[in-house]
């Protein structure tokens, strides 16, 4: 039910297209949506009944923003903008990831084939994208046995490993004609094409000449190289009979949930597919749109020639943002190939229905049930930081981050203290809460529901007095404690009181995942810094011996024990002069 606040400010909506923010108890933003009328969606959400993802965020839901704007188009632009900037928890979200590989001709002298992740406009020819890397190193390695250019780093006087092998055309010790490398890219550019009849020709000439010469080995890696071809490229079935790069989408929804499949259609053939399932917020035909915008604002995904998509999308505001036709097919083998989307999008969705429920229990359930516990509103992040340190030494902090009671981690940090030199958790807490949190104030990112601390009323203490009197933030802290046998026994809140949680519960077993998995992450983490100091520190008390001359004979020697055991002149080699390396040999022997 909305707050008389949210009614007043429903009563002053405009009848006008634009962007709407959500914000929850604590002002942050959890979900952005556009509409082409903001009063009647945005009332929607207040005045009618919801389910499933739905519900939940209209009942976290505390206050809200409207952004007008002066066309269907800006909402648009303005929706995946402020998705990316503050990432709300309820919207569909994509990475802006390196998108998928690619085969690359390079443009130069002695050109070569390989394997590269961002698309540039160097005058290299680009094929793709490959489903994953090994689908592309397989192809690009039977290229290079058929067709081979260049595989080694140049010219280098003699010939290299690859050209006895039949794989380089010789670069490395003579002048290869530009004449050769063009014959050999036209075959390559006409095999990725999908015209494979003539490589197996050739390969089934050579397997039969290799067996009459009762050279089986080398018959057997022919037919292994035949039977390539046949599995990666003849199995695609041709679904059209032009070569007009497209992506076709389509949606399925069900119980608030969306499934997208998007069909990649290269060469006249379906190269690959990609699922997702979301909870599906604003009308499927939006969040469909929202994730066609941020599909093609990923970095390095290439854009196709034609777009095909459902008849209830806006496909002239689409056409115009993304610069491709966006059309709907309406018969023919595309129109079977939209409803063989749709298909496939119901059943990835019926599949994942019972291992949803299944996970939400053991995850938001559970971390539902911890924050009740602490009688906190609901959340979804949560913090744990813990300390180590050995007799006071190599003092180091970490931080881990769950999300609906699922680690993110992207979103880990380690700490290496500055401020402290001696075994203290208060300042060792201090000093850590203060650098992490003054760093997320200076960059607005999202702050999390909950900290947890790996201790107890020493750690909360510390962690509240920098959050509430240095920082101005009032984020909820609580402590996990542990028993003497150095197990999670109690979870406890910021007045130090425990907090009874059923050890046979999902929300017990949570908090141990958090508490030992920050554990882990810190001691690996003092392992590795306690490791470089104690091999580094008799090197740092020799004179003479500054960070890069340590640098030098590390790289040189590997350990403290082939140091000492080196002679002056072999210290030399490491690149050190010869008064430094004299210095040295003393130093140890001391």
């Amino acid at each position: 039910m909305a707050t008389m606040h949210i009614e007043k400010k429903l009563k002053l909506l405009p009848d006008l297209p634009g962007c709407y923010v959500m914000k929850d108890i604590n002002s942050r933003i959890i979900y952005v949506g556009k509409a082409k009328n903001l009063k009647n969606r945005v009332r929607s959400y207040f005045k009618s009944a919801h389910e499933g993802k739905t519900a939940k965020l209209v009942s976290e839901i505390r206050d809200f923003e409207t952004i007008i704007t002066s066309t269907d188009k800006e909402a648009f632009l303005l929706e995946i903008t402020l998705i990316q900037k503050h990432k709300p928890y309820y919207n569909i979200k994509l990475k802006r990831g390196t998108g998928y590989p690619y085969i690359k001709i390079t443009n130069e002298k002695d050109p070569m084939i390989k394997i590269v992740s961002q698309v540039k406009k160097d005058g290299g020819y680009y094929f793709g994208p490959y489903p994953n890397v090994y689908a592309a190193e397989e192809t690009m390695q039977l290229l290079q046995k058929v067709y081979p250019l260049r595989r080694c780093n140049g010219y280098q006087k003699r010939p290299c490993l690859y050209y006895h092998m039949g794989q380089c055309l010789g670069a490395c010790f003579k002048e290869v004609p530009m004449e050769e490398y063009a014959a050999q890219i036209k075959k390559i550019k006409s095999f990725l094409n999908g015209n494979v009849g003539r490589i197996k020709q050739t390969l089934t000439k050579k397997m039969k000449q290799a067996s009459e010469g009762l050279d089986f080995e080398r018959a057997a890696e022919l037919r292994d190289q035949i039977h390539y071809v046949e599995i990666t490229v003849e199995k695609q079935q041709i679904i059209s009979n032009d070569n007009t790069p497209r992506d076709l989408f389509n949606f399925y929804l069900d119980k608030g949930w969306i499934s997208i499949q998007v069909f990649f259609i290269r060469q006249a053939r379906l190269i690959k597919r990609e699922k997702r399932i979301f909870p599906c917020i604003d009308t499927p035909e939006a969040e469909l749109e929202s994730f066609i915008l941020q599909f093609y604002n990923r970095k390095n995904n290439v854009m196709p020639k034609e777009i095909l998509v459902p008849e209830t999308l806006d496909k002239e505001v689409l056409t115009e943002i993304l610069h491709r036709p966006v059309r709907t097919p309406y018969r023919g083998q595309k129109r079977e190939l939209l409803n063989l989307a749709e298909k496939n999008a119901r059943l990835v969705l019926e599949e994942k229905f019972r291992l949803l429920e299944l996970d939400d229990r053991k995850t938001t359930g559970a971390m539902d049930e911890i924050m009740k516990a602490l009688e906190l509103p609901q959340g979804h992040r949560v913090e744990a930081f813990d300390h180590s340190h050995l007799q006071g030494t190599d003092i180091v902090s970490a931080m881990v981050c769950f999300i609906d009671g699922r680690p993110e981690k992207s979103e880990y940090r380690k700490y290496k203290l500055r401020t402290v030199d001696h075994a203290d958790e208060a300042a060792s807490t201090r000093e850590v809460v203060r650098r992490r949190y003054t760093r997320l104030l200076k960059e607005h990112a999202q702050m999390p529901d909950l900290i947890l601390m790996d201790g107890a009323e020493i750690q909360i203490e510390a962690a509240r007095d920098v959050l509430e009197n240095e920082l101005g933030l009032s984020i909820p802290v609580a402590g996990m404690v542990k028993n003497e046998h150095h197990k999670t026994a109690d979870l406890m809140n910021d007045k130090f009181i425990k907090v009874p949680l059923d050890p046979k519960s999902e929300a017990f077993y949570l908090l141990q995942r958090i508490q030992d998995e920050v554990h882990r992450f810190v001691i690996t983490f003092h392992r590795k810094t306690h490791s470089k100091h104690s091999l580094a520190s008799r090197l740092d008390l020799i004179p003479g011996v500054g960070p890069k001359s340590r640098v030098k004979l590390l790289r040189k020697f590997g350990s403290m024990k082939k140091i000492e055991m080196a002679t002056v002149s072999e210290l030399q080699t490491a690149g050190i002069s010869k008064k430094v390396a004299q210095t040295i040999k003393l130093s140890l022997k001391k």
